[in-house]
């Protein structure tokens, strides 16, 4: 009988003695798995770092050949090679751009993973914090006379307090673990939104690199079919102030959300008038709106349907989306927003969220105002027109995207201070890795700058012709 007690004993030893190294060998093979994931993702992350680098000082190069390739003598030859390189500079780019969306997806990816780690740590502690509650709470239920006439012996009775004690600092240890561990948690969470914000600003900078592209192809397209001459006539044309300038004022000026899109004449005129108010510079203005114009036609309009998650429908195919307007940052505005306007908050267009991100729609009008950002300009737009505001009107959008940009630098007119209010007004920084979207609204502030510079020279040539100036 005592060998059969030995040996049963010898075997729960050997069972427990297996289950145990069991258990660590399982975890130590999870460990490994986690570290050579952990590994992986790094080396992906180097490599993509490493390819990126190349592709910028491979685009500095270009950039280098473009400005002296637009020193030389405008022929079509020289036309065609500068646009050329342009061209094969964009298109390096967007595999930049694409790079730094690959790595950023990374991230996020490693991200998420802290999260789900935090998440099953915090859980963890809970059950252990509940199963200590548990047991402080039935021992609380019994007086120390009960607890002592059911022990043995006095020092079980101690013993059993010194137990509850230890229980009670285990208890608030866990506790301050939870605190550190929420804390981790709402850093991490924070992380994964600045990351998913700046995988949304990336695609859009996408649409832009992508519309600029089909513009200079088109362009190039254009020079091909000419010969020498009829370039170098072309050139002739374009000096003629009258008849460019009267091209330049009938010009549509594309804008988004608006049914009846302004000439670049009617848009300029607003703009200098709106300058007299904000000190922006017109050019730098239409530009800014140009490109969110773009940027919104591409993202498509939306429509509101439940204001309680965000989730809407697509304008034009009526497909559900999710994620069109933010349910607790943006939906309540949007609706007082469009109460004080007398319009149907589910009729009213917004911009789309970008697929496949997670992050948000819900931006208005023209200037893509957001219903929480609107509502810090209303009330000085408001002011200034002696009405209700309106961001899908023409005026009250150009007026709110003018004092935004003005309360960031740009009305000191300096191309420092207006690539710094655009890069803000784009993605509420200076990114370096969004400098695209700077850097092309300055071109497009100079294009519009030489386009003005003609509307204003003919307009002064008729005045003098007219003996207004005599």
């Amino acid at each position: 009988m005592k060998f059969k007690k030995i040996s049963f004993l010898l075997l729960v030893a050997f069972l427990f003695s297996f289950l145990f190294s069991s258990f660590f060998f399982f975890k130590k093979v999870e460990i490994l798995a986690q570290s050579d994931e952990t590994t992986n993702l790094l080396q992906e992350k180097q490599r993509l770092e490493e390819e990126l680098k190349k592709l910028e000082e491979e685009i500095k190069r270009y950039e280098s050949d473009i400005s002296k390739t637009e020193k030389q003598k405008r022929d079509l030859k020289n036309a065609i090679s500068l646009l050329k390189q342009k061209i094969e500079s964009l298109d390096l780019q967007i595999k930049a751009n694409n790079l730094k969306v690959k790595n950023l997806s990374l991230q996020i990816d490693d991200t998420k993973k802290s999260i789900n780690k935090t998440s099953q740590a915090i859980e963890e502690k809970r059950k252990k914090l509940a199963e200590i509650l548990r047991t402080i709470y039935e021992t609380d239920k019994k007086s120390p006379l009960e607890i002592l006439l059911s022990e043995d012996s006095l020092s079980s009775f101690f013993d059993d307090l010194l137990y509850l004690e230890n229980l009670n600092n285990k208890n608030k240890e866990i506790l301050e673990t939870i605190k550190d561990l929420k804390a981790s948690l709402e850093k991490q969470e924070e992380i994964l939104s600045q990351q998913k914000k700046g995988v949304e600003n990336l695609l859009k900078i996408q649409i832009l690199q992508q519309e600029e592209s089909k513009r200079m192809q088109e362009e190039k397209r254009e020079l091909l079919k000419m010969t020498d001459a009829q370039y170098q006539k072309l050139l002739s044309e374009k000096t003629s102030l009258e008849k460019r300038a009267a091209e330049i004022r009938k010009r549509i000026f594309e804008l988004i959300g608006v049914p009846k899109a302004p000439t670049f004449g009617e848009a300029y005129q607003l703009a200098k008038e709106i300058e007299k108010i904000t000190g922006v510079r017109p050019a730098f203005l239409l530009a800014v709106l140009h490109q969110e114009s773009n940027i919104g036609k591409n993202v498509g309009q939306c429509f509101l349907k439940n204001p309680s998650t965000g989730e809407g429908m697509e304008k034009n195919s009526g497909i559900s989306i999710s994620n069109v307007m933010h349910p607790t940052r943006d939906v309540p505005y949007f609706l007082q927003i469009t109460k004080s306007l007398g319009r149907d908050p589910y009729s009213t267009p917004v911009s789309c969220p970008i697929p496949s991100v997670g992050g948000w729609g819900g931006a208005m009008g023209p200037a893509q105002f957001i219903p929480s950002t609107w509502v810090n300009y209303a009330p000085r737009v408001s002011q200034i027109l002696g009405r209700t505001a309106n961001p899908w009107e023409i005026k009250d959008s150009f007026l709110a995207a003018a004092l935004y940009l003005a309360d960031y630098g740009a009305a000191q007119k300096t191309s420092q201070a207006e690539w710094q209010a655009a890069m803000i007004y784009f993605s509420g920084s200076t990114d370096p890795a969004y400098s695209f979207y700077g850097n092309q609204v300055m071109a497009q502030a100079r294009r519009y700058e030489e386009d003005i510079k003609i509307l204003e020279g003919q307009s002064l040539t008729s005045q003098k012709t007219a003996g207004v100036f005599e």
